[in-house]
């Protein structure tokens, strides 16, 4: 694959961005100093697009009793589990960012479980990892351990939409050989 391709499929525009979708590439560039990767992985598609960048806005940035650390540190976990290597680039850069400890997104990325964790984050990722690699085997009392940890039953939704989301993100990136943007590599290394 050469080094200027996102994903190893060719895949032909399909219709110009919209002015909205434009708008977004450029805020990307403004506050992060590039359009991830990912992104342009779906702008083949102005509808596909809209519907990744609608699902990753609400889970990762809306209105939600989990951090956005802590959706961080789940998608980590999920893209762990799944060795995808796009995701850990990326989310173990925002891992980084939002904790301000470098070595914190490089011991998520490894294992999360050698991470100092607090026994609430450690009780999300374990469910989160569990939802990821046996989700047949998800049943009350692993809901109910992250209720005596503090969780809600609507943090508990999130923990799992999260996941579930990047469980599928993983899949896609993986099955097209998506490639992190360079930048993600030496971001946030300093605390």
């Amino acid at each position: 694959m050469s080094e200027d391709r996102v994903i190893a499929l060719d895949l032909e525009q399909e219709d110009d961005l919209t002015d909205r979708q434009k708008a977004y590439f450029d805020k990307c560039m403004e506050k992060l100093g590039m359009v991830p990767n990912v992104l342009k992985a779906y702008a083949f598609n102005p509808v596909k697009l809209d519907a990744f960048t609608a699902m990753y806005n609400d889970l990762m940035l809306g209105d939600s009793g989990l951090s956005k650390l802590e959706r961080e540190m789940i998608a980590v976990v999920c893209s762990s589990v799944n060795h995808c290597f796009y995701c850990l680039t990326a989310h173990g850069q925002a891992v980084r960012q939002y904790s301000g400890d470098p070595a914190l997104g490089e011991t998520m990325v490894m294992n999360y479980r050698a991470a100092d964790l607090t026994s609430k984050q450690r009780a999300m990722l374990d469910f989160a990892w569990k939802l990821t690699e046996t989700p047949w085997a998800i049943d009350e009392p692993d809901r109910q351990a992250l209720r005596d940890v503090g969780f809600s039953d609507r943090d508990i939704w999130d923990i799992a939409s999260v996941a579930a989301f990047f469980n599928m993100t993983n899949r896609v990136a993986t099955a097209t050989d998506m490639r992190p943007n360079p930048e993600y590599h030496g971001q946030n290394r300093q605390s």
